[in-house]
């Protein structure tokens, strides 16, 4: 009796564990997404006291510009009129530092910042030093000859006199980094002397001078904390809400983000925008697939191929015309009217007449596309590639002879990688906060509603149990019953049913 007892009370105690189990399972099923989603915002909001914005603030990432210049093998060739030929030099690579300062929060739930770059060069990951010398075109020469195209010819022999004076060419031999960081030329003086508005820059010429230890514009963003719908957005950039480098509103506005940050909870139909102040114009990316970075989950959004698209292919850019052949876009009127080009590398997903015209180029996806490799669930980029070309339209122009006869081509100048990807410390501490964490709860609640179960399943059975047939030995069969006593009638009822006569019975 007391076995039985023990028994009712366990699992009449285990039933009552699991009601609490799978209660409590149930209530976080309805609750955990909530908790996570409200986590989330808390951490990846612009907040001194979120989780990310030291991340946002410092970038931890560390980031690498890799440069790939196109030496121009024969430059004696085109100034008769021939072909190009490129050859590829690099990478040249460059750590590349970000930080952010003057931060000023408005009343407006946004955010304003300046955000520093500087450069230091990586011998170890180079293809080469920055004394290696290579050939270029010469960009203030050609741009200027572009320039007075349809200006009077005594203009033009004005400035053939003047280059001859000062030993300017069409083509230029010079070091690595004399091209990216600036070098001194004579013709930078004389333009600025004469006509003082016409360049941006004062001193030395380089692609990349602008960039080095200097800011990228004010951004003021979207912080989310009073407004999670417009989070990490561009308010403005410079003060301004939109440029005006560009012939249509549509290509004038400032869309998407800083590049930084996006907004959490992506699906496969978000797209990534953002404005980038070096190709003055917003672009946008678009999801291709989605994977894994170093056991975080990611999507990875890609350019689309209209990206660089001319209006006749894809109108919504014909604002960004005048246009040549679609894929490159023309960044002249954001760069002192000189007749550059972007693209991807080596004109990828570009009409193939531009890789075609340059002997040495061979445009694939696989070294050529940029992609963006984003953790869905917050907006934050977990590992990145961006990819483009800066080329250079050339063509003899009448009258300035040091243009000789060259032939009317797009020239790619050099192309570049920014790319990062999450590592160390930072990664730890995002993989435990903002993943781990979410998935223990998110398992959690289904363990505990499956255990619940299980465990209410246990009084249930053992009370079926209890009420079943009693065992066999506690009620008598017919065949273990004791015979009955002899009845004095016994005979009589055996003759008659022999058939014999009952004789009466003596008294």
């Amino acid at each position: 009796m007391g076995s039985r007892s023990r028994a009712r009370w366990a699992a009449a105690g285990l039933g009552f564990t699991g009601l609490l189990c799978a209660v409590l399972g149930a209530v976080m099923i309805v609750v955990v997404p909530t908790l996570i989603k409200q986590q989330v915002l808390k951490n990846v909001r612009i907040d001194p006291n979120s989780l990310s914005f030291n991340m946002w603030k410092e970038i931890p990432v560390p980031f690498y510009l890799s440069v790939y210049f196109f030496d121009v093998v024969n430059p004696d060739a085109v100034l008769l009129g021939q072909k190009p030929q490129v050859r590829e030099r690099g990478p040249y690579v460059y750590r590349e530092f970000r930080h952010k300062s003057n931060i000023t929060f408005n009343d407006n739930d946004t955010v304003s910042f300046l955000e520093y770059r500087s450069f230091q060069f990586q011998p170890d990951k180079s293809h080469g030093l920055e004394s290696d010398y290579i050939v270029m075109p010469n960009i203030l020469v050609l741009a200027a000859a572009m320039m007075m195209e349809d200006k009077p010819m005594s203009l033009k022999l004005i400035m053939t006199l003047a280059f001859s004076t000062l030993g300017e060419r069409a083509f230029m031999n010079r070091t690595i980094g004399e091209i990216m960081w600036g070098y001194e030329d004579p013709l930078i003086h004389l333009i600025n002397k004469y006509l003082p508005n016409m360049l941006p820059f004062k001193g030395k010429f380089g692609l990349f001078a602008e960039l080095n230890n200097s800011d990228s514009g004010i951004f003021t963003v979207f912080t989310g904390v009073k407004d999670f719908s417009r989070i990490h957005l561009v308010d403005k950039w410079n003060g301004l809400s939109k440029v005006n480098f560009w012939h249509s509103d549509q290509c004038n506005m400032i869309n998407g983000t800083s590049g930084q940050m996006w907004a959490p909870f992506m699906t496969p139909e978000t797209s990534l925008e953002f404005y980038s102040p070096e190709a003055c114009r917003s672009m946008k990316l678009i999801y291709k697939e989605s994977g894994t970075f170093q056991g975080i989950p990611t999507y990875r959004f890609v350019a689309p191929s209209t990206l660089f698209a001319n209006g006749s292919v894809y109108p919504p850019n014909e604002g960004f015309c005048p246009c040549l052949e679609s894929g490159i876009q023309n960044v002249s009127t954001c760069r002192f009217n000189a007749p550059l080009f972007l693209s991807h590398p080596h004109f990828y997903n570009a009409d193939p007449m531009l890789a075609e015209a340059v002997l040495g180029l061979h445009p694939n996806q696989e070294e050529h596309s940029l992609f963006l490799d984003i953790h869905p669930v917050t907006g934050i980029p977990m590992n990145c590639s961006v990819k483009l070309q800066l080329s250079l339209y050339i063509k003899a122009i009448k009258g300035i002879g040091q243009t000789g006869k060259i032939q009317p081509v797009v020239l790619p100048l050099v192309w570049f990688e920014e790319s990062g990807a999450m590592e160390g410390k930072p990664l730890k501490t995002f993989y435990t906060q903002l993943v781990l964490m979410p998935n223990v709860l998110h398992y959690a609640q289904y363990v505990l509603l499956a255990l619940g179960c299980i465990l209410l399943l246990i009084p249930i059975i053992h009370q079926l149990r209890s009420q079943g047939p009693r065992d066999a030995t506690s009620q008598p069969s017919v065949a273990t019953q004791p015979d009955r006593l002899p009845s004095p009638y016994a005979p009589l009822l055996q003759d008659s049913l022999h058939g014999r006569p009952i004789s009466p019975t003596k008294v």
